[in-house]
């Protein structure tokens, strides 16, 4: 089937991508969503003699579902299925270049706002491509970009299935300045400039009558064709970027939805569910706080055949008609609220917080009398959260295979900074072209950083060494973490350069074994000694 590349018959896949998202309300929940919340909870609502107090506990675990997801670094390791010394280093060389991509786009930053979509709008999307005018590593020309795209602004071929790289064609949507779009549609298309106009759209969140009004609609669509995935940039009426091939394998698209939902690419999100709950509390409260105004003072009774009008001032004289000592004033005060509609506002917040994975003992709402028992509940309530750490997971995986697949269709020969064996910063060139991912088999291992933090790592050396499993004080020193001593490298090479005159025995058994940070504390002397070396 032949595929669109006009701007006419791209815009009639937007207006149908456009239409399946008005049909299940996705603008409109996205747009209530992020208004309450901000906080704007009451908008809309024509009540000028009504005070509208805002309870936003949706903010309030959001934020934390946000926090307890992001709270362990993300490691990544790539290593090839079958290992061989060339693989072997090629796997080193890409994954530092992977590491290097991850740190210059601030993929780990950005990695918040994603999830915080997740949990606002349903769902969470990277962009990635390569920008050949971005400076690169070692003053190298190009280099791969990251863009964070909202849910509303990317549309799937294919509505009804999840997966990115099952889709026919992925269409993503901007909104750039007019003379942007054309100084690149002169550069790359050769388009007149008066074929590309401004244009009004307000699907998106954000937008208003107050936006500029020289904003014109580009749409990037990716597709598959020949094996591969080719691109095309057009607005409404011109061709900004004609029909290019990438040279990659995947589309350059990582996706994440926090709450999947059966044959739609849209998931749900956690406050979709809960804004009745938050208009019930915000109600409750202010109808609370209206009783206050107006029935929490006393009511003054006075008999009007006496007196013809009464006055609050303090010292003023009031006239009344007959004996004074028969005009007796009387104070009236209405009964106090029910405090069961406070009960109601505690309880609906206290269970929708329950129901979100947020107890008070989770949120750090409770008195630390009993630290292990607090403990244990914050881990069973976080619990429920590991199936989105995984979806989490299973997201880093797919962009980490993205800018694999990036690097070798883009890159050519390039120099690589990396650590070698000895803690030491290397470089070394390495053409990446040559790199054939689909024979490598690259196996990309993701989990929290903290399973090889250092300390875990020095605390598992000492253990191994104290036990006689590692006998080698020279392997020992080898595997402890760059970081925890200086000029690792030296000490390595002076020692076993000098191995034979210092007679370092292979420690055997656990009385005779000192683990690293004992021998640290050994003395002045000695850590001189070591110094010296």
């Amino acid at each position: 089937m032949k595929t669109a590349t006009r701007p006419e018959e791209i815009r009639k896949e937007y207006e149908a991508c456009v239409s399946y998202n008005r049909g299940i309300g996705l603008y409109d929940t996205v747009r209530q969503n992020e208004q309450f919340y901000i906080g704007r909870q009451w908008e809309g609502l024509n009540a000028p003699d009504l005070d509208k107090p805002v309870l936003n506990f949706l903010k309030r675990v959001g934020s934390y579902i946000v926090a307890m997801l992001v709270s362990d670094d993300i490691a990544v390791e790539v290593s090839p299925f079958d290992p061989s010394p060339e693989k072997e280093r090629a796997a080193r060389l890409l994954s530092a270049e992977i590491e290097r991509v991850i740190e210059n786009t601030k993929a780990k930053s950005l990695m918040r706002d994603m999830l915080r979509n997740c949990v606002v709008d349903g769902d969470g999307c990277f962009y990635w491509y390569y920008d050949c005018a971005a400076e690169g590593p070692q003053s190298v020309r190009g280099d791969i970009c990251l863009e964070l795209i909202d849910n509303t602004r990317v549309l799937f071929g294919n509505p009804f299935i999840q997966e990115v790289q099952k889709q026919p064609y992925i269409l993503i949507v901007k909104r750039e300045q007019l003379e942007t779009v054309r100084e690149r549609a002169r550069r790359f298309s050769g388009a007149k400039a008066q074929d590309i106009r401004p244009d009004n759209d307000a699907l998106y969140a954000g937008e208003s009558a107050y936006s500029p009004s020289d904003l014109v609609t580009v749409i990037v669509k990716l597709y598959r064709r020949e094996g591969g995935v080719w691109f095309t940039e057009v607005t409404r009426d011109a061709v900004v970027r004609p029909a290019t091939d990438t040279g990659y394998r995947r589309y350059p698209l990582s996706y994440m939805s926090y709450e999947k939902i059966k044959n739609s690419y849209h998931g749900q999100a956690i406050v979709t569910g809960l804004i009745p709950n938050q208009i019930a509390v915000n109600k409750l409260w202010a109808m609370a706080i209206h009783h206050q105004n107006t029935m929490a003072f006393p009511k003054v009774f006075y008999d009007r055949l006496k007196i013809k009008s009464w006055s609050n001032r303090v010292g003023e004289a009031i006239g009344v008609a007959g004996n004074p000592s028969e005009a007796v004033t009387t104070a009236f005060k209405a009964p106090d609220m029910s405090a069961q509609l406070i009960e109601v506002v505690n309880r609906t917040i206290e269970y929708t917080k329950e129901f979100m994975g947020a107890s008070d003992a989770a949120l750090g709402n409770v008195r630390p009398d009993n630290t292990s028992a607090i403990i244990a509940v914050q881990k069973a309530t976080a619990a429920p959260l590991d199936l989105q750490r995984l979806a989490l997971y299973q997201f880093v995986e797919d962009y980490v295979r993205i800018i694999a697949d990036m690097i070798c269709a883009t890159y050519g020969p390039r120099r690589v900074r990396f650590t070698d064996e000895n803690g030491e910063p290397s470089f070394e060139s390495f053409d990446f072209s040559k790199l054939d991912l689909q024979s490598m088999q690259l196996k990309v291992e993701v989990g929290a950083s903290a399973y090889w933090s250092e300390l875990t790592q020095l605390g598992t050396l000492d253990s191994l060494f104290a036990k006689g499993i590692i006998d080698d004080a020279l392997v020992y020193l080898e595997s402890v973490p760059d970081s925890y001593i200086r000029n690792k490298g030296r000490i390595l090479q002076r020692l076993r350069e000098r191995k034979d005159e210092l007679k370092i025995p292979a420690l055997k058994g656990k009385t005779q074994a000192k683990s690293f940070s004992e021998i640290l504390n050994e003395g002045k002397e000695k850590a001189n000694a070591l110094q010296t070396l």
